[in-house]
């Protein structure tokens, strides 16, 4: 008795495995998955053994493995498949916290707009003026700061405090913006003792209207303000933007804490 390997067509393959032809011919073309026959017209047939390939493939998929990764894996499965499922692991991992803090951001969000201070567009204009807060920004922010118990209380304060308290905020932060950047285009050194000064109003100010900032979390702000146009834009609106003053002040943040001899304050 003679044994006949079953073999499946490209369009048998694809309604198994719930794929496209296409996605089929294109594993094949890059070397992914051959079949392992030809018909006599010259059609792809694809074996069992492709059949198991192919799961292993759609696994490593779901998975959201590049295909170059899953040749690698294929190619020295005892080799690579443990330390690749590994990473990968740790990587939903990370992902699966971020959206959890994103939901506890989007869960305080709704309950800042539910106690917030209710402003008309034109009460915000006229209290905020020139300075916008950017959605996305303050998202990314509370997802990165999700650990700190400064910003927790920052974003406390900020929603308890009112029209205004804002609108002292608000014109303590202009009289300060001015005097930066009197200082700014004087050529004042940024590690000079004007520049530190006013870094350490800025500090004063944090502390008494927001949270306590020591040097390291008040450091970390001035980074932010100068990698991200979307911070500065919160301290400095863009008509009063010029180059170079992100960093300088950030430099001014660092030297003041320095002078602190980085002590918390």
């Amino acid at each position: 008795m003679t044994y006949t390997a079953v073999t499946y067509t490209v369009g048998q393959v694809s309604g198994f495995a719930g794929i496209t032809v296409r996605t089929l011919h294109h594993y094949d073309r890059t070397g992914l998955l051959t079949p392992s026959e030809r018909s006599p017209a010259g059609y792809r047939l694809y074996s069992e053994a492709d059949l198991a390939r192919l799961q292993q493939i759609l696994f490593y998929r779901e998975l959201e493995f590049s295909l170059e990764e899953i040749q690698v894996i294929l190619e020295d499965p005892q080799a690579t498949a443990v330390d690749q499922l590994r990473a990968r692991h740790k990587r939903l991992g990370e992902q699966i916290a971020k959206l959890q803090r994103l939901v506890e951001v989007a869960e305080r969000a709704m309950e800042v707009q539910e106690t917030g201070v209710a402003l008309t567009p034109h009460e915000r204009f006229d209290v905020f003026g020139e300075i916008t807060f950017d959605l996305s920004y303050a998202t990314e922010a509370a997802v990165k700061w999700h650990d700190s118990e400064g910003h927790r209380q920052a974003l406390a304060s900020a929603a308890a405090h009112g029209k205004e308290d804002w609108r002292r905020i608000m014109a303590e932060a202009a009289e300060w913006r001015a005097r930066v950047l009197a200082a700014f285009e004087a050529r004042q050194p940024a590690d000079g003792e004007r520049a530190m000064d006013l870094a350490e109003e800025h500090h004063a100010h944090l502390a008494r209207w927001f949270t306590p900032c020591p040097p390291a979390m008040h450091l970390r702000i001035a980074d932010d303000f100068a990698a991200d146009p979307r911070a500065f834009a919160l301290l400095v609106p863009p008509s009063e933007q010029r180059p170079g003053l992100a960093e300088w002040l950030r430099t001014a943040v660092r030297a003041n804490a320095e002078r602190a001899g980085g002590e918390e304050r």
